[in-house]
């Protein structure tokens, strides 16, 4: 079921910089002039944007909190990065790939193969070993090749922590087997505010990433992953939390390599109790499907999420919602946008749908979607001051009203942090 789609074809104007200029629209996209310096704000008919300032490198952020890092130093903001009153030293900065504020102040951040936790705004932190299912140390395996140890914690999407019967549960997956070396793909959790992490699932052995010393792995080399479990997949895209059904969901890619499917849809629940997990694969399916797939929202007990598909064509791509209860029955799906490409992330906060292109799949240079009223109307910017972008990892809007997002290089290479902050919903819309 598709519902009628409109999709504003606007032209905009930059609001304060110095090199503010008009551009006319193209192809149903929108253009903004280069912007004067990183710390710019612009302006689109949907939303305000900019660099972030000059200063650490801001890797994650909640309220008016924000973690960076910079050469050699971890740094926190309690003002949206306006200041930093709070460092320390840490040598191996520019490998952090994972970072995430904690509801009571903790910090878990981890490098590419090993997590740390601060309770004390970075005056001290300390390591965090892994633990498995039965409580025993998860020790990461010794690479190949000391410079590609792998991507361990690195994620796609950037809200990783719910509110479960009270208690804060941070679970997450790793983004792996692309850059940094090969790694097993896992979810992670933990429930104790970042004390104690343990992994929730382990897929199996992906004999097309073994780590043979590459930055992507290969078909030579050591088997990782679990050896007893046969769901594999390359890495993981998204994993979000359905209060509702109090329920995880968890979605993985690529492709079929000829060993079996590595798109899966996974359910997961959690028994505090007993400290347990019992997941379920929903689906596995082939690289041009909807189900390829990220950017899981959950939003009054319905999912939503925007489709992955490449490939052979015909590609099943869109924005996609439904009941939970019919998500393996597609005639039961409403496609609410069709960007037709293959995309992989977005967020829902306050009535604001926001989603990207990936740079080198699309003819966008840094592009988003956007809708303002929960999939009624939509839009399509193009911000090509930046050059080729892919935006991901969004994190929820701080104290400020600003999501962070991630500017990758190409396709997942560090580049710079985006900001971005909604307007309300236009008066008028044309199509």
């Amino acid at each position: 079921m598709t519902p009628q789609q409109r999709v504003t074809r606007r032209r905009f104007l930059s609001t304060t910089a110095a090199t503010a200029g008009m551009l006319v629209s193209r192809a149903g996209r929108l253009a903004a002039a280069p912007i004067a310096n990183p710390s710019t704000v612009r302006s689109t008919d949907h939303f305000w944007y900019r660099l972030q300032t000059e200063g650490p490198h801001i890797e994650s952020q909640r309220d008016n909190k924000a973690f960076g890092f910079a050469d050699g130093t971890i740094s926190l903001s309690e003002n949206n990065g306006r200041t930093w009153p709070h460092s320390t030293k840490f040598p191996n900065a520019r490998h952090i790939t994972f970072s995430c504020i904690l509801k009571n102040g903790n910090i878990l951040f981890g490098d590419r193969t090993k997590l740390y936790l601060s309770t004390d705004n970075l005056k001290t932190y300390k390591p965090i070993t892994v633990k498995t299912a039965d409580g025993a140390d998860y020790v990461p395996h010794t690479p190949l090749n000391t410079d590609h140890p792998g991507w361990y914690f690195s994620p796609l999407d950037g809200v990783h922590t719910w509110d479960v019967d009270g208690v804060e549960m941070l679970v997450w997956g790793n983004y792996c087997n692309v850059i940094g070396g090969a790694v097993p793909a896992n979810i992670y959790y933990s429930t104790d505010n970042g004390q104690t992490v343990k992994i929730a699932y382990s897929f199996g052995q992906n004999p097309h990433f073994r780590d043979n010393g590459t930055a992507g792995g290969g078909k030579t080399g050591r088997l990782l992953g679990n050896a007893d479990n046969p769901v594999i997949c390359r890495h993981i895209h998204s994993v979000a939390y359905n209060p509702a059904e109090n329920a995880f969901y968890a979605c993985t890619g690529d492709i079929d390599r000829g060993v079996g499917q590595e798109c899966h849809w996974l359910r997961g629940t959690y028994d505090a109790k007993k400290d347990q997990w019992r997941w379920r694969v929903l689906v596995s399916a082939d690289s041009n499907s909807r189900y390829k797939s990220g950017g899981i929202n959950f939003v009054d007990g319905q999912l939503y999420w925007i489709s992955d598909a490449n490939g052979p064509k015909p590609h099943d791509q869109g924005i996609f919602r439904c009941d939970p209860a019919n998500f393996t029955k597609p005639e039961k799906h409403t496609q609410l946008f069709n960007p037709q490409s293959d995309c992989a992330n977005m967020i829902i906060q306050d009535g604001t749908i926001l989603a990207s292109y990936y740079a080198p799949s699309s003819s966008y240079k840094t592009g988003f979607i956007i809708s303002l009223d929960m999939g009624r109307t939509w839009a399509q910017y193009d911000l090509k001051e930046f050059g080729s972008r892919s935006p991901l990892r969004f994190h929820k809007k701080n104290s400020d009203g600003w999501f962070r997002v991630d500017l990758r290089s190409g396709w997942i290479k560090r580049a710079e942090v985006l900001f971005i902050k909604p307007k309300q919903q236009p008066s008028k819309t044309k199509k």
